[in-house]
């Protein structure tokens, strides 16, 4: 279905810009089986109800029991770099010609973070992901997952980003504070998920795969023990990869 046509301009808000500069380093470690290990941790909050758009079931990390992504980071895989090339210490090649000098550290990604005011709406962009958060309060009425005019017309704004960008995967990830039950919670942010990536769908043209997964609480990116961070966890997120 060709999408259909849309004139679109970004709504101004006065934000305010973070640029955090992340250094990475890479070390190794050596570590033998021991039978009496316990068993493996299980699987990611949020695997007990996928939803792949179209269902060919890929796996996220963490889901086949690895180590859980950190705090506050749900794990979308998205722009990750590729795992590292075993290297041969001992190689002759990687010895240094005469009068050839290191390069200096490099800085491996940059993040700039830009929020409105109010704290509505954030947008994250590093070298290789760009990430909206919008808080629950401006898409859906309380305790429901029903779109409301507003929204869509911020899920517009994000579905004319992708485009800019080509991205064919988009993430959706719902989350929900730490009030209530953490069944209620996980049907609640599945539910609102679910409902962004059906208005995104139907902005953009076919080909777009879609992870969608609803997290109830876990993965808080504020302090819930006020209703100002509580506020903020109650949120919904769409990433995808940053074009080049």
């Amino acid at each position: 279905m060709t999408p259909r046509p849309r004139a679109r301009v970004l709504r101004s808000a006065a934000c305010t810009s973070v640029s955090v500069l992340v250094l990475a380093g890479v070390g190794a470690t050596g570590a033998h089986a021991d039978p009496n290990d316990p068993p493996a941790p299980p699987s990611l909050p949020g695997a007990a109800n996928p939803t792949t758009i179209p269902t060919d079931d890929p796996a996220l990390p963490g889901e086949d029991g690895g180590p859980a992504p950190s705090y506050s980071e749900p794990p979308d895989n998205i722009g990750d770099a590729e795992p590292p090339v075993a290297v041969d210490p001992q190689a002759v090649g990687l010895k240094l010609a005469d009068g050839a000098r290191l390069a200096p550290p490099k800085v491996l990604d940059i993040k700039f973070v830009t929020e409105t005011m109010t704290g509505e709406q954030r947008r994250a962009d590093s070298n290789t992901k760009t990430t909206f958060t919008l808080q629950a309060e401006v898409l859906f009425p309380k305790n429901s997952a029903k779109l409301n005019n507003e929204a869509r017309a911020r899920i517009e704004d994000i579905a004319t980003e992708i485009e800019s960008q080509g991205a064919t995967e988009v993430n959706v990830f719902g989350f929900t504070d730490n009030l209530g039950s953490y069944a209620h919670g996980e049907v609640l942010s599945k539910q609102r998920a679910n409902a962004v990536q059906k208005e995104l769908a139907g902005e953009l043209a076919p080909g777009i795969t879609f992870q969608v997964r609803g997290y109830s609480e876990d993965y808080p990116i504020a302090d819930n023990s006020s209703e100002e961070g509580r506020k903020k966890n109650r949120r919904v997120e769409v990433s995808f990869a940053r074009e080049g």
